[in-house]
């Protein structure tokens, strides 16, 4: 069996959450810290300067998080004019309820705080009942912003969260570095959430530590619409070209903005290239092209 296992550089997938926020905090160059007083199982990152140009500043404070594995996300975008706390879960498992509230205990000051949360079931709720134990239990003020982004599955009732979250929290940092209240921010960002559209491809499906790897796309063939655990998509398709694989995707794109009320192309936008984590750079900057 553990020949079948991916090869890793880890010590133990047990540990590799901690010790890659540990990694993390270490490489930044002071720019983020972990927060203190909580066992090793709270694990929230935050700006090292949160204190002053947020909770002093009366700034509205930002806080996201979700499974990890997914890095940049979600402690990759902390800092000015971005997030203020990041809640880190387990590989591809949402934070509990305990972390988030520690986060949002930590960070928020008398201007409030406002969740940023991807659309799976597991971060609504750990994230919700988060909130309400702050506004209940601390009296904080506490608002939330769902990012739904996917459009691979247009009759999904629970459109997925995926690279768009990552607009969110430039468009919403941007507000708070600003000094925006927590009602004018929420407004904002959610209508602007709502026009963003994206869709994934892949040819092979996640590699987790200590996980056998799925095998289902072991063959001459690829996944539209893959979601970002792995989670089936629209269509498994045969090999073609990297341009048809992008028609398609665009054709995507394309219909999922038209159910939004957008016109693409001729709506202005801005468009994000990102890698789920198996794509080299070579073939990114091609794709880009």
């Amino acid at each position: 069996m553990a020949d079948s296992l991916p090869k890793k550089f880890c010590d133990a997938p047990a540990t590799l959450v901690n010790d890659s926020i540990d990694g993390l905090v270490k490489s930044s160059g002071g720019t983020l810290k972990r927060i203190d007083g909580y066992d090793r199982a709270i694990r929230v990152v935050v700006r090292a300067d949160y204190e002053e140009n947020v909770k002093n500043a009366n700034r509205v404070a930002l806080v996201t998080g979700g499974g990890s594995g997914h890095e940049p996300a979600h402690a990759g975008f902390l800092g000015q004019g971005m997030l203020t706390a990041a809640v880190c879960g387990d590989v591809f498992a949402s934070p509990t309820v305990d972390a988030v509230l520690a986060a949002i205990k930590t960070v928020t000051g008398p201007a409030g705080c406002l969740l940023i949360i991807k659309n799976y079931t597991g971060d609504r709720l750990n994230f919700g009942l988060a909130a309400e134990k702050a506004r209940s239990l601390y009296g904080l003020k506490v608002s939330a912003v769902v990012a739904a982004d996917d459009t691979a599955l247009p009759d999904a009732a629970h459109p997925r969260g995926t690279a768009g979250t990552v607009f969110v929290h430039r468009f919403a940092g941007k507000l708070a570095e600003e000094g925006k209240s927590l009602e004018e921010i929420l407004e904002r960002t959610a209508a602007y959430e709502r026009g963003i559209v994206s869709v994934g491809a892949s040819l092979t499906t996640c590699s987790l530590p200590g996980v056998a790897k799925d095998t289902r796309l072991d063959g001459a063939e690829y996944e539209l619409g893959l979601g970002i655990h792995g989670e089936p998509g629209a269509a498994k398709l045969p090999l073609e070209p990297a341009t048809a694989v992008l028609d398609r995707m665009v054709a995507v794109l394309v219909a999922g903005a038209a159910a939004r009320n957008l016109a693409l192309p001729s709506t202005e936008f801005t468009l994000l290239v990102n890698n789920l984590g198996g794509v080299p750079p070579i073939e990114m900057t091609f794709l880009s092209g």
